[in-house]
């Protein structure tokens, strides 16, 4: 089992029309969207491409839970950051720690958190859909 990252991958997102509600704000739906960017962007930046794995391997990565928590809401134009890192890797399972900052004035590192979650994956069997294990190369990568 591999422990939690301490650096969290990050992926710029920019909200437009599409993105908000009849009160102008973020859908809510929308950031298990931003979450689901996040976690494919921090996969491929590791050299793990989900659309290859399946066809080498057979397998998929599919959400098996969520949790989420909202404070504070987005709006047109805005720029946030989606964000992943690994909270813990079982055998077939990765839990996922993430969050949607929305960047305060000129400063890059000022940042508000409007969501944050936790997102659990499972590896599964791409024509079964059964679990199984997550190949060791594939954890070797997730793990700092």
């Amino acid at each position: 089992m591999a422990a939690a990252t301490t650096t969290a991958f990050e992926f710029p997102i920019r909200i437009y029309w599409e993105d908000t509600d009849a009160g102008g704000i973020v859908y809510n739906a929308n950031y298990l969207k931003f979450f689901e960017r996040a976690r494919t962007e921090w996969l491929r930046s590791l050299g793990i491409n989900q659309g290859a794995l399946r066809a080498a391997r057979g397998g998929i990565f599919v959400v098996s839970s969520a949790s989420l928590r909202f404070l504070r809401p987005a709006r047109l134009d805005d720029e946030l950051i989606a964000t992943a890192a690994l909270e813990k890797a079982g055998s077939a399972m990765l839990q996922i720690s993430q969050q949607v900052l929305r960047r305060q004035g000129a400063d890059l590192q000022a940042r508000q958190v409007c969501c944050e979650g936790s997102v659990r994956v499972a590896w599964v069997s791409a024509s079964s859909f059964k679990p199984a294990r997550i190949p060791v190369d594939i954890v070797q990568r997730l793990s700092p």
